[in-house]
């Protein structure tokens, strides 16, 4: 098994890791940063999991449903075969078109032919693996109660022999079954037709959400799995946006780079959605600028650089000393304190979504005005802000500088502000801003390029190259034909580009020197070549990247420069995001050639 062969399934209020043996090894219950009641995959002995146990010479293979977020696992046996489809419901209802999530997993199991033996084995560790629990039987579930808090509770329904679950005796199937893992005791009876059912709405609504998606004529498939990832990832009832599903998966095996991800950061969030606007999905733009007229209180309110999912600003980080880590590497973190840090760049990604929401999804007149309000807000904290040293796009932990790119983004910022400004005819504020974007212009390309190297440089006071200086053409600082960004992206290519792979940065950090590629600065680089006009060698790395993606196509934060296992924490928006829109460049190309006659 490679370093992370899992898959995902959710509903957009919690979701599982489920390996490629079919073993549910990370649940948070029941929302996406609650407590995990199976934690396997931080700790294999304590964590807890939900798993079939099949014999040795037992084929497994899995892939999803197609254009579904529905995970389907085969086990091919001598005795027979089954498969298990294992979703969260998720579906509209109602007249007012409100969404069914409840906090449960279902995993159907289909007999496709013979008598197949198996055990299940059902391991359920609240708490992060540090609550034992007891069992008690009813009629038609296994009530789980934790030892430590007898509010803490689970329930498992299933139509095979409860007991026989409990004691992890071998069972035998004769037909179809099931097992549901909820949050709340049902109230309605759970058997066969039932589950058959939640799982037709279930993809029933999967199968409209991505048949309503933007399709491409080059990498279709990727794309749309890519996009069911980042939807994954959204919190329906706050419209914020995970940077990933999972706490702690390291940068690199044995590191200590291993950080919490189950948050809303401005950054990742706005990128996200910004992807999600350009292949149609207006409701999670819709969804997410409430969350930022949320957590806005008022005018006073200074924004942070990440919240919690319901809108939460204190994220204290504590470390869980008793479990061993993903493949024992310590720590392992809960919470992050990064959200203490200045990171001047996070409200540049934001006003470039805000403004492309002003220009595709125009609201209520309350909703025009309430935006505009956030705008001032954002431009007040950048006028201020800009000239400050930050902590940077990659969150240094042990020191703040000038950093270019930072500096560029409240450029940007300035900017998508001009132009939101413009579209409102405030012709006042549109004079006033561009003196300020201007400034802020001139400033980084006088302080920001450094002859020495032929490249803009990480910060102002230093000549090391960083890989998100990629983006400033694609943030429209710079054109992608000026004579200084071809040389700094070919500075970045020779400087930075280490067995196929790129690192973001070479220089020490707090950390010491980092030692994975981070996959998204790898489709950047992509981006900034196919830009720049070398588009063959793009599609050449490009088709090279994806190859990197587990069996179901999934990325997570970064790659080993070795073996190009996958590492960091899953799966990740960052890498399917950028994944999304570099696809989309060589997608647009081969349509645009189609009405080009030579």
């Amino acid at each position: 098994m490679g370093t992370l062969d899992y898959g995902a399934v959710g509903n957009c209020r919690t979701a599982t890791i489920i390996s490629n043996e079919g073993s549910v090894d990370w649940f948070c219950f029941p929302d996406f940063d609650s407590p995990a009641i199976f934690a396997k995959i931080l700790d294999k002995k304590r964590g807890g999991s939900l798993e079939f146990i099949t014999g040795k010479d037992c084929l497994i293979s899995q892939k999803y449903v197609e254009h579904t977020n529905i995970l389907c696992t085969t086990y091919d046996m001598k005795e027979g075969a089954f498969e298990v489809l294992d979703f969260m419901p998720r579906y509209k209802i109602g007249e007012f078109n409100s969404h069914y999530l409840p906090p449960e997993l279902y995993r159907l199991i289909r007999l496709k032919h013979g008598a197949p033996r198996f055990k299940v084995r059902y391991n359920p560790r609240p708490n992060y693996g540090k609550d034992r629990v007891v069992h008690k039987t009813g009629p038609t579930y296994i009530k789980t109660v934790s030892i430590k808090n007898s509010r803490d509770t689970i329930y498992l329904y299933s139509n095979l022999n409860l007991q026989a679950i409990l004691d992890e005796r071998p069972v035998v199937l004769t037909g179809d079954a099931y097992i549901l893992i909820t949050y709340n005791q049902k109230l309605i009876k759970i058997d066969q037709n039932r589950v058959d059912l939640e799982y037709q709405r279930t993809k029933v609504y999967w199968l409209d959400w991505t048949n309503r998606s933007r399709k491409f004529s080059l990498y279709n498939k990727y794309i749309e799995r890519s996009m069911l990832v980042l939807k994954l990832l959204s919190y329906q009832r706050s419209g914020a946006v995970l940077a990933a599903l999972t706490t702690s998966i390291p940068e690199a095996v044995g590191d200590i780079r291993n950080w919490d991800y189950r948050f809303c950061w401005l950054r990742d969030a706005s990128m996200s959605i910004k992807t999600l606007i350009s292949l149609g999905h207006k409701g999670a733009a819709r969804r997410f600028m409430e969350f930022i007229h949320n957590i806005l209180k008022s005018k006073q309110e200074q924004f942070q650089i990440m919240y919690g999912i319901r809108y939460e600003k204190v994220l204290k980080e504590k470390t869980l000393p008793h479990l061993a880590g993903f493949h024992n590497s310590r720590p392992v973190r809960i919470g992050n304190k990064a959200y203490l840090q200045r990171q001047n760049d996070s409200l540049g990604y934001l006003m470039d979504v805000i403004y492309h929401y002003y220009l595709y999804f125009p609201g209520t007149l309350d909703e025009i005005e309430g935006m505009w309000e956030v705008v001032k807000n954002i431009v007040k904290t950048v006028s201020e802000e800009w000239q400050k040293p930050d902590n940077g796009i990659w969150e240094i932990r042990g020191r703040v500088s000038h950093f270019v790119i930072s500096k560029v983004m409240c450029w940007v910022a300035m900017d998508r502000a001009v132009k939101t400004a413009a579209l409102l005819d405030e012709s006042g504020y549109v004079v006033k801003w561009e003196a300020l974007a201007k400034k802020i212009k001139e400033d980084v390309l006088q302080n920001g390029w450094k002859e020495e190297i032929g490249s803009f440089s990480q910060t102002y006071d230093n000549t090391e190259l960083d890989a998100s200086l990629l983006l400033m053409e694609d943030y429209g600082f710079i054109s992608a034909n000026d004579e200084k960004y071809i040389r700094t992206v070919h500075a970045i290519e020779k400087g930075l580009m280490h067995n196929g792979l790129l690192f973001r940065y070479r220089n020490h950090d707090d950390f010491g020197q980092p030692t994975s590629a981070f996959t998204i600065c790898n489709f950047w680089l992509v981006k900034a070549l196919f830009r720049t006009g070398s588009k063959d060698k793009a599609k050449e790395l490009f088709d090279r990247l994806l190859t990197y993606g587990n069996h179901l196509n999934l990325f997570s934060e970064d790659l080993d420069f070795e073996t190009k296992e996958q590492l960091g924490n899953f799966p990740q928006a960052y890498s399917h995001l950028a994944l999304i829109e570099t696809a989309a460049l060589f997608a647009e190309e081969q349509s645009l050639s189609r009405f080009i006659r030579p």
